[in-house]
């Protein structure tokens, strides 16, 4: 069996200015200890990364994707990464835990109703025009002359004008990938996407799902093909791939992944991964 070095994982430190603030914004080039981590890595939080300057490339979740200026990059907890860097790298990073939002809106599936984050089908992130970058680079600044100046109330100031963002980003998002902007569709879309990250390893069904939901089968691939573009199913399907793909980045053995995944022998599971990969458990593993 190819070891592979355990994953690094970055957590929040969420008493950095003294009280409790669940948000943190940094300049690129002043991080690079964490943003710039050439070697695999996860966060346990969202994060979003804009590139002002620079180029290389970035790996997320065994996804390429090319850094030029004006690319904006969506990293959700527990995704694995690494960076390739040509030219210097300028830029902001914003990253925040789910509960500085949730915490405000008294919405659980807040954060899922946006199309960049927990996205396993279309790309994990956006090149947009020099204007539109520009809008984005206000309001990041805007968030960053408040942490020069925290006071009580600032963690409030900070979270409207991250929800501006978030809006923002996900009309471009929508735009560039011809998906479903609205965010208020129908709840048990984003339940089901919200779900699919908890119950994943025990169930694999739609039906196992739409128990849960208390819908029909018919309604979820409908309300799932509407806002993704997929079924239901092939939702499911997406999301084992990807988190396949993280823990073959780990010290375990094909066998053992097989059956943490629920499939019956190794067979099986080298047949559903090529499927979907074009190769096989072992090879992506040598790729790495």
């Amino acid at each position: 069996m190819v070891k592979a070095a355990p994953i690094k994982t970055y957590h929040f430190l969420p008493y950095k200015y003294g009280a409790e603030l669940l948000l943190d914004l940094g300049r690129i080039e002043t991080l690079k200890n964490y943003v710039l981590d050439r070697t695999l890595h996860q966060v346990s939080f969202y994060e979003i990364v804009f590139i002002e300057e620079g180029s290389g490339i970035f790996l997320l979740d065994g996804k390429v994707m090319s850094i030029t200026p004006g690319t904006i990059i969506f990293i959700s907890p527990g995704q694995v990464r690494r960076w390739e860097i040509k030219d210097r790298i300028k830029g902001y990073t914003l990253f925040f835990e789910k509960d500085f939002l949730h915490l405000f809106f008294s919405d659980e599936l807040f954060l899922y109703r946006f199309q960049y984050f927990h996205q396993y089908s279309y790309p994990t992130d956006i090149k947009i025009d020099e204007r539109s970058f520009g809008k984005c680079l206000e309001l990041l600044q805007e968030i960053e002359r408040e942490f020069g100046q925290i006071q009580n109330d600032s963690n409030h100031m900070i979270r409207s004008v991250l929800y501006q963002l978030l809006i923002f980003l996900n009309r471009h998002y929508a735009q560039i990938y011809n998906v479903q902007r609205d965010t208020y569709i129908h709840a048990d879309f984003y339940r089901f996407r919200s779900l699919l990250e908890k119950e994943f390893l025990e169930n694999q069904t739609v039906e196992a799902y739409t128990k849960m939901l208390n819908i029909s089968p018919g309604f979820l691939n409908k309300i799932c093909k509407q806002f993704s573009g997929l079924t239901a199913q092939q939702m499911i399907h997406h999301k084992l791939i990807s988190e396949i793909k993280k823990e073959l980045h780990q010290n375990k053995s094909a066998k053992e992944i097989c059956y943490e995944f629920g499939f019956s022998d190794p067979s099986n599971f080298n047949r559903f991964f090529k499927k979907f990969t074009r190769t096989t458990p072992l090879q992506y593993r040598k790729n790495i």
